[in-house]
């Protein structure tokens, strides 16, 4: 029966080289009180050799690893694989690894993600949360351990936290203007989960815009969903655009919601933008392959990404860590496309 190969260890390197274990670990660590030549002999052996540092044993020394953990709702959907490579590349850059979960809205499973990552040692835990969680109290398990957890787009209703996020009041407000000047007198709203703040700051957005403009706000056709997938997309367009007086133009707080009502709408013989117009939010790719092109607002998800790891890295570090909760603001712009740019019914 064939021996399993032993792991190279730092003493065994520390043997062929003829110096002490320490130099050998603060080599390959690159520790400056080591010179580069003995450094790069020390790592050239490693190679070699097929050494493999033990992260589990470093974290168990430490309490913590080089690694930071995620939980976002499905890593399928654009923005969110967006934003997990702004975290990735901008962690990496700055020496950590990440462990990504997924919670698939569900927030037993982001409670049970948590718990794993939380015995994996990470340093810092970045949370877009699931669409159903109401109640923040499982994140306790990192703040009341010293692990800083950041919030990013979807975030607790309460200010005492650590998040990155965008002006979501502004960017409805925005979109819904657009959709007024575009001639638009009755417009519906689909929203997501009403206890989501977002999706709550979207819906202000919109409001304020009508109010604004001396428009009826009518709350039959205010219509908010648990995730606003696909399916339900569908299921709101065809609600409103069933109703005696249906709506002349529709802002989604998604763009998957926006084209499944783009797609229901041209099955039905309603032409958009002329009868419909319509404008969703992300800025999706899937904004220029519908039929027509989805008007959208750009939601900077890897500018997202980054700021929430330099804000992390400023957590971890002593001399700028703070107890009082930042906040991180960005910027939105509106991408106007053709379906929301409106033509005289006419032509």
């Amino acid at each position: 029966m064939k021996e399993n190969k032993k792991d190279v260890t730092i003493y065994d390197l520390a043997r062929e080289l003829k110096v002490s274990p320490s130099t050998v670990s603060r080599a390959l660590n690159d520790h400056h009180s080591i010179g580069k030549k003995t450094t790069a002999k020390v790592k050239k052996l490693a190679e070699k050799r097929g050494y493999r540092l033990n992260t589990l044993a470093a974290s168990l020394r430490t309490s913590k690893s080089n690694t930071f953990g995620i939980i976002v709702s499905w890593i399928k959907r654009p923005f969110i694989a967006t934003l997990i490579s702004g975290i990735e590349k901008a962690a990496r850059e700055s020496g950590y690894q990440v462990i990504i979960t997924q919670s698939y809205d569900n927030t037993e499973l982001e409670k049970e993600n948590l718990r794993t990552l939380y015995a994996s040692r990470i340093s810092v835990l970045f949370v877009s949360l699931a669409m159903e969680t109401r109640d923040y109290s499982h994140f306790d398990l990192c703040t009341k351990n010293n692990i800083p957890v950041v919030f990013l787009d979807r975030i607790p209703t309460q200010e005492s936290v650590h998040k990155v996020q965008i002006n979501n009041f502004n960017a409805a407000f925005q979109a819904t203007e657009h959709l007024i000047q575009q001639g638009c007198q009755r417009i519906a709203h689909f929203g997501g989960a009403k206890h989501q703040s977002i999706y709550q700051e979207r819906r202000f957005g919109y409001v304020a815009a009508l109010k604004k403009n001396d428009l009826d706000v009518d709350e039959s056709i205010i219509l908010q969903e648990s995730s606003l997938s696909e399916a339900e997309g569908t299921k709101l367009a065809e609600q409103v655009l069933s109703m005696d007086h249906p709506p002349d133009g529709i802002f989604c707080a998604n763009d998957v919601a926006a084209v499944s009502t783009i797609l229901y709408a041209k099955r039905k013989g309603i032409k958009i933008p002329q009868d419909l117009a319509i404008i969703g939010f992300n800025n999706d790719p899937i904004c220029e392959i519908v039929e027509p092109q989805l008007s959208s607002i750009y939601h900077p998800a890897v500018e997202m990404g980054e700021a929430a790891v330099k804000q992390a890295i400023e957590l971890l570090d002593e001399e700028t860590a703070t107890k009082v909760p930042s906040r991180i603001t960005l910027d939105t712009h509106l991408v106007v496309r053709a379906s929301s740019l409106r033509m005289d019914k006419d032509e």
